[in-house]
């Protein structure tokens, strides 16, 4: 059966545990190597990642590419201006093409439909780079930084604040594969999907909402934001009023343990939802977490091609 990768539940706990030691070997290994050079066993030489962006992309694009080389194979990039896709062809025979002439489809789209109908489609594994619905391979690269970092995942209090958006959703998925907790902090009317919280809580972790940021963060262990206004958002004022109270600023901060982490998947507004003083800061993570989409997107390559 071809292994896709929608959600952190397709592969599910125990694979994302076995990915994660990979990437923790794989990028102690590679220490001192220029970024280009393959690792010495190129696990996927001679295969070829195709890479289609319907969105903008600075670590997904970056980390994909140098991932898919290091792993020994190649990679093609197209998005929705230069390829049939953008002009009118299906999904579906888009996906038959690509499977004809590729190892592996990485997706970075908006509706989530479309990645499902790509995947059913495609007989080759398909990948999801970022959807309006989640960001999973983002979410790896996360609790990748975190074991790097000392912080055992079981048990572990995650505070989010902010928009509950496709990030926070594949946290809260994490949460319940990997027995963490989840605080999220956020106004009403922007809460995630309930799907995903229930999800979590079956699963036995405790996903709790506030609408006050103090108790959301009050004793975390890591503190996590994203931007408030994603590409093509309409009503930004508004939201950004409501979202102002939920800021990460070093009052926050120390609400939360004295070794706190603070993690965002960039790109970050500098003086919305975290203060520069934050993001800049001894506890900031983020540049750590941003190298690690490389080593977190080779192991879910690997994990999509058998080989985990």
């Amino acid at each position: 059966m071809t292994r896709h990768f929608l959600n952190l539940s397709d592969a599910g706990g125990d694979a994302i545990a076995a990915m994660l030691s990979d990437a923790l070997d794989r990028k102690n290994a590679r220490k001192g190597l220029p970024k280009g050079r393959a690792d010495k066993d190129a696990p996927l030489a001679d295969h070829v990642l195709a890479m289609i962006f319907e969105k903008s992309s600075t670590r997904t694009r970056v980390s994909f590419d140098i991932a898919i080389r290091q792993l020994g194979g190649t990679s093609i990039v197209m998005d929705s201006g230069s390829m049939q896709l953008g002009r009118g062809e299906t999904v579906a025979d888009t996906a038959k093409v690509l499977s004809r002439m590729c190892d592996a489809v990485m997706i970075r789209t908006d509706d989530h439909e479309k990645i499902e109908e790509l995947a059913g489609n495609a007989s080759v594994p398909v990948i999801n780079g970022l959807t309006d619905l989640s960001h999973p391979c983002q979410i790896v690269a996360d609790l990748l930084t975190l074991i790097e970092h000392g912080k055992p995942l079981p048990g572990l209090e995650v505070a989010w604040l902010g928009d509950g958006n496709n990030v926070l959703n594949s946290i809260v998925e994490a949460a319940g594969l990997m027995k963490f907790n989840v605080r999220i902090g956020c106004p009403e009317g922007y809460d995630p999907d309930q799907e995903f919280i229930a999800a979590a809580q079956a699963a036995g972790a405790n996903v709790t909402l506030y609408r006050d940021a103090m108790e959301a963060v009050a004793d975390a262990d890591v503190i996590v934001a994203d931007t408030w206004v994603s590409m093509g958002q309409a009503h930004a004022d508004a939201k950004m009023d409501a979202m102002m109270p939920f800021q990460v600023n070093d009052v926050i901060m120390e609400q939360a343990k004295s070794d706190a982490v603070f993690l965002h998947c960039l790109p970050a507004h500098r003086g919305e939802e975290v203060m520069p003083s934050v993001i800049d800061g001894s506890q900031s993570l983020v540049w750590d977490e941003a190298e690690n989409r490389i080593h977190a997107q080779k192991s879910v390559l690997r994990w999509a091609f058998g080989q985990i």
